[in-house]
Parts: structure tokens; C-alpha cells; sequence
């Protein structure tokens, strides 16, 4: 089955992490210095901490929590109890910290913040996984993510077991309605309204991709087109997309897009989206649909929480 790239920890994410990190040093530091730190410990101290969780959950972003120490140049020996993707219960100790004591203090809540928005990413992911199960549907995330996250956030997505649906506007084509909406609008505009439909918009795209000579362009990359009803999807099934969006469809509507989907084009991926909440997940997914996609994977987690611990204080 062909998919979206996956987002792994690698150069790229990392690269992220410090873009992330840098700003984070600029807003605690304006270039200046953790006054009460600086006020009341020794330059020369020398400690342990350690990461340890409130809750129960899934860790993710120790590997940003590496690179963070790494950026911010402290002196802090980071070793890990567990790895991202690992589920943690109430008070597990995720890594073990030992180095200059004014570093870990200044350091301490930008690490805490990386650690504890990216484990609660991975946490609800997990959630939703968890209540799939059993059928064919896999969970994906979408671009509601937090600007200049990203990938982090779709990082943190994997770690719950859950997958990347499209990184950005230029690894795949989505056809949306407003997309559609601005088609048709130029099919009218050349008294060629009646060839300005969804199915003839993915023909169109699959045309492009194919001919153009711009730098990414390639029929390699998807082809997917959302559709609100199932007069839409019997159209663009027959355009051979790679996969079609059922945007905001109740459960029954699901199981016939489903069964259209068999009859007409058994190839083509079908993906649920919009209004997907938790009590509503296991009925989507025992439609038959292939994909469910969920911003609030993203946009609506909770950080979990987490404390760094001082064993000597």
C-alpha cells in the first residue's frame, strides 16, 4: 500500500528541534542570564535529577531532549530509563540527568516542555489506536499541527502508534472543496462547466503531475480528493485517485462509500475525517473505511505530566 512518508527522529527532526530550542532559549533568557539561579548556586555545583511522570502515558521526545542539551551547550549527562513509543505508568523514571547544577535548573523547563507536549501527543495517540483495534482502519494526524512543530508533533504521533498523514502542501496532492470550489469556478468561466467536477479534477492533477517540468513535480507523489456525498465518490472513483476523504459522513453514509468503493474501484483507500471524536471512533473504523484521520491528535493533546526530581533534596 502506498502512504504518506512517515516522520522518524532524523536530521531533518532534529534540525526542527533546535530551530524550536533556539527560540525557546531567546524567550528565557534575552540574552542575558536565570538571575535566581545565578543568585543563590555556585557556578561549581555538581548534581543529579531525574524525569519522572505523574501519569500514566506513552513517552516521546527524549531523543529532543538530547539534542536540546546538545544545542544549549550545558554541561548535563542525559541517560535514558526508557524510549519513545515506550508506555510509562504513574511515576516512572524516564531518564536520569547528572551534570552542572545551574544547567539543569536553567535548562529545566525547556527540556520539560519538549518532553511533556510531545509524550502527551504520543499518549492520545495511543488512545486512539488502542480503540481501533480489530478492524482494518488505521489512525492518521493531519496538519493541525503547532507552528514550527511539526514534525516533532508527527514524531510524537508514531511514538503512540499511530500514523503521518501528509507532512506539508508539497509531498502530495489534496483535492479539498475550496480547491474543487475554484475549479469549478474556471470550468464556468470557459462554458466548460460540465467537465469541471471532483473526478475530472484528480484527472487533471494526475495530468500535470505527469507532464510538468517543475522541480518535486512527479506521478509519484498521491493523489487523494475529498467528497461530501456519495454522488461525488462514484465520480471520482472512476479518475483513479489514490485515495478519497469522506468528509463529515454520518456512520451509514461510511458503510455505503464503503460498499461503492468495492463495487466500483476495491483499490482506492477510503479515509474518514471530520468530527471524529473518541465515542464515535469504533463505529467509524467498523464502517470498513481504511483511514481515519484526526486533528486532535495534534491540536487538542494534553501535555502529560512530568517533574524532574532532585533524590538528594
Amino acid at each position: 500500500m502506498r502512504d504518506f512518508q512517515q516522520i522518524e527522529w532524523d536530521d531533518r527532526t532534529a534540525e526542527d528541534c533546535r530551530a524550536i530550542v533556539r527560540l525557546a532559549v531567546r524567550e528565557d533568557f534575552e540574552r542575558q542570564h536565570d538571575w535566581t539561579t545565578v543568585a543563590l548556586v555556585p557556578a561549581d555545583r555538581i548534581g543529579a535529577a531525574r524525569f519522572v511522570s505523574r501519569e500514566t502515558g506513552v513517552v516521546a521526545g527524549l531523543a529532543a531532549v538530547a539534542v536540546a542539551v546538545e544545542a544549549m551547550q550545558a554541561e548535563i549527562e542525559l541517560t535514558p530509563r526508557v524510549e519513545d513509543g515506550d508506555p510509562i505508568l504513574s511515576g516512572s523514571v524516564l531518564a536520569e540527568l547528572h551534570g552542572n547544577v545551574r544547567d539543569l535548573l536553567s535548562c529545566e523547563r525547556i527540556l520539560l516542555n519538549l518532553l511533556s507536549r510531545l509524550s502527551g501527543i504520543a499518549t492520545q495517540a495511543r488512545q486512539y489506536v488502542e480503540l481501533v483495534e480489530g478492524t482494518q482502519a488505521r489512525i492518521y494526524d493531519t496538519r493541525k499541527t503547532t507552528p514550527g512543530w511539526r514534525r516533532l508533533e508527527k514524531y510524537a504521533v508514531r511514538c503512540g502508534g499511530a500514523y503521518n498523514h501528509r507532512t506539508g502542501l508539497f509531498d502530495a496532492v489534496l483535492i479539498k472543496d475550496n480547491h474543487l470550489a475554484q475549479f469549478a469556478a474556471g470550468g464556468r468561466e470557459s462554458e466548460n462547466e460540465s467537465h469541471c467536477g471532483a473526478g475530472e479534477a484528480v484527472r487533471q492533477a494526475r495530468q500535470f503531475l505527469k507532464n510538468s517540468t517543475l522541480a518535486g513535480a512527479s506521478d509519484e507523489l498521491l493523489v487523494e480528493v475529498e467528497v461530501d456525498t456519495l454522488e461525488q465518490l462514484s465520480d471520482v472513483l472512476s479518475a483513479g485517485p489514490d485515495m478519497v476523504l469522506l468528509d463529515n459522513m454520518s456512520t451509514e453514509t461510511l458503510r455505503l462509500a464503503v460498499e461503492l468503493r468495492d463495487q466500483l474501484a476495491s483499490t482506492v483507500q477510503l479515509e474518514a475525517s471530520g468530527g471524529v471524536r473518541l465515542e464515535r471512533l469504533s463505529e467509524i473504523a467498523a464502517t470498513g473505511v481504511d483511514r481515519i484521520s484526526v486533528g486532535a491528535l495534534t491540536h487538542a493533546a494534553c501535555s502529560l505530566d512530568i517533574g524532574l526530581d532532585w533524590p538528594d533534596a
